[in-house]
């Protein structure tokens, strides 16, 4: 039986486990520079984020990290899906469609204009996923980035 819940601080330890296991699927591991107590600092004592938990049979198996932005042209909040992971053990039975449609249940409820995420471009599964559930890519628009270094010369000019 498959069951999402509002992860608390106590669930800590399962997601950061679960975004070393991500990190690993992505072939990014070395980007994984957060600890525990950060990620409870930043999502549960300063509320930056929001954690939904999928589990099956009580067993933790996923999970999707997300945080609400504000659409200036649309005059609503969105919610940004910063991650969505899935056990590979567990794919292939509708659980990362079921964390998606939660979170559009909560976006509805909340009066949301938006529901977005990113994807990388080389994972096709997921792209062709995410079209079947009426998802549109938007192509022309690019993806910047400052890192912790980058934000710290640009604070300085």
């Amino acid at each position: 039986m498959f069951k999402i819940r509002k992860a608390t601080a106590q669930d800590i330890p399962t997601i950061f486990d679960l975004i070393k296991k991500l990190a690993v699927y992505e072939k990014l591991e070395n980007e994984v520079i957060t600890s525990e107590e950060e990620l409870k600092e930043n999502i549960f004592d300063k509320d930056f984020a929001k954690v939904l938990i999928g589990e099956e049979d009580g067993n933790p198996v996923g999970f999707a990290l997300y945080f609400y932005h504000f659409s200036t042209f649309v005059g609503k909040p969105g919610i940004y899906l910063e991650d969505l992971f899935v056990e590979p053990d567990y794919r292939g039975k509708g659980y990362g469609k079921k964390l998606l449609i939660e979170l559009a249940k909560i976006a509805e409820n909340e009066k949301c204009g938006r529901f977005e995420w990113s994807v990388l471009d080389w994972n096709t599964p997921s792209i062709e996923f995410y079209k079947s559930l009426g998802a549109k890519p938007m192509d022309e628009w690019t993806v910047f980035r400052l890192d912790k270094k980058g934000i710290s010369e640009l604070a300085k000019l």
